[in-house]
């Protein structure tokens, strides 16, 4: 009898398969997310099967109820014969393949052993934060980013020597750049077409970047970022003469939000803090998360449907905050973020002290258009993106010559064209 050959479960041969820019700890993410997805589908599938037995068996009324489960939580479905035996397997298989694979993979991590990051790798995970990031958190998934300041794509030290060693041309005038939703702080670009090149070299800027988990609510961002940037100032090699922000999208948000909490704590950053700019921040709000909600409430209200509403409901807390552009934790406690309410937020007003700049773009040539208060850049409406809002108590208060539209450009491309650079050298500049 032919002797059957080697398997190729052992983790060596499992982690030679995978693309060479994963981590051990990705994977083991991943796989945690996938036990959970399933998880998830075989609960999706059971309360289907559960509303479609209450909605078949009740005009049979009392005959009908025997088969209908009505314990608060339950599918509907009465968990006994086949179905009972289906779906309790289905887990149970799930949560022990699930274990297994997370047990090979620990014990894979110390033979591996540490290796640098990469830019597909880091595009891999601030896509799947921006989507999960809530919930990367709360299940302790390696996944989930922890914010930091970088620079390089490593991340500083905040601790003066350490600093100093690390940032030797530190200049007295300190810059930091904030990404948005599902993105990092490599995708600004590097190299003298990026932004914070051109500052650094015709202002004097010296450059950092915050790095972060952008599914969380962007006040929980804004809290982390406010203490960060207090330990940066208090850690900054060259005595601060002023900071400036440059915010891309959600960053915009975090960024106010920072600022509030910054207030109310004391802290010293503040009074240096001396320009705020906004590249595409949906101050108001973003369609596209009001859309997602319009789907959420459809589904919702139809018996058999229902379920599949909780598809829609995986988005993160971030991408909920941006249908109106929350940046208060009052915006969000005590509600039922995929509830479709109206805009209830606590107004915000700019903060004081400070000179803010907003920049918005337009897909359309002809700026002005119906099409730049539908869709904008492609994600964030014009009137969003410049603070105009209905409400007075909500307008934002940007001088008119600190407001520009640029026609004929989307919302990614406010990251890196030389038109937006001008800009932000003609403001910073002034």
């Amino acid at each position: 009898m032919r002797k059957p050959g080697p398997t190729k479960t052992t983790s060596g041969s499992f982690l030679a398969n995978l693309p060479t820019w994963l981590h051990v700890s990705d994977v083991q993410g991943l796989a945690q997310l996938a036990t959970q997805g399933v998880l998830g589908v075989a609960g999706l599938a059971e309360t289907v099967q559960g509303n479609v037995y209450k909605t078949v068996a009740a005009p049979f009324g009392p005959l009908g109820a025997r088969f209908v489960d009505h314990t608060p939580g339950a599918s509907g479905v009465k968990a006994r014969g086949i179905t009972g035996l289906v779906y309790g397997s289905v887990k149970g298989v799930t949560r022990l393949a699930g274990g297994a694979v997370n047990t090979v993979l620990s014990g894979a991590a110390p033979l591996v052993g540490e290796q640098a990051s990469s830019p597909p790798r880091e595009a891999m995970l601030s896509a799947i934060n921006g989507v999960l990031g809530d919930q990367l958190l709360e299940t302790a998934n390696p996944l989930a980013i922890t914010m930091s300041l970088r620079h390089d794509g490593e991340i500083l030290p905040l601790e003066k020597a350490a600093l100093a060693q690390r940032l030797p041309h530190a200049t007295g005038k300190l810059l930091v750049l904030v990404h948005g939703l599902c993105m990092n702080d490599l995708q600004w670009g590097s190299g003298h077409d990026s932004h914070a090149d051109a500052l650094a070299h015709a202002l004097g800027y010296m450059p950092v970047y915050l790095h972060y988990n952008t599914g969380l609510h962007t006040s929980v961002n804004g809290q982390q970022f406010a203490a960060l940037l207090e330990q940066l100032w208090q850690a900054w090699p060259q005595p601060v003469q002023e900071m400036a922000l440059l915010a891309h999208s959600m960053g915009g948000l975090v960024s106010r939000s920072a600022c509030h909490h910054g207030d109310a704590a004391g802290h010293r950053w503040r009074s240096d803090l001396k320009q705020l700019v906004f590249l595409g921040t949906p101050h108001h709000g973003a369609p596209l998360e009001t859309l997602g909600n319009w789907v959420d409430t459809l589904l919702g209200a139809n018996v058999v449907t229902r379920p599949f509403a909780k598809i829609g409901q995986i988005r993160s807390s971030g991408i909920t905050d941006l249908r109106y552009g929350y940046v208060l934790a009052s915006s969000w406690q005590d509600a039922d973020r995929f509830e479709r309410a109206p805009d209830s937020r606590e107004p915000l007003p700019l903060p004081e002290g400070v000179a803010c700049f907003t920049l918005a773009a337009s897909t359309s040539v002809e700026v002005g258009s119906i099409k730049d208060k539908l869709i904008g850049d492609g994600l964030v409406p014009v009137p969003s993106a410049l603070g105009q809002h209905a409400d007075p108590q909500h307008t934002l208060a940007f001088l008119p010559e600190n407001q520009w539209v640029a026609g004929g450009m989307n919302h990614m491309e406010l990251l890196d064209r030389p038109e937006v650079t001008a800009q932000l050298l003609r403001w910073l500049g002034r």
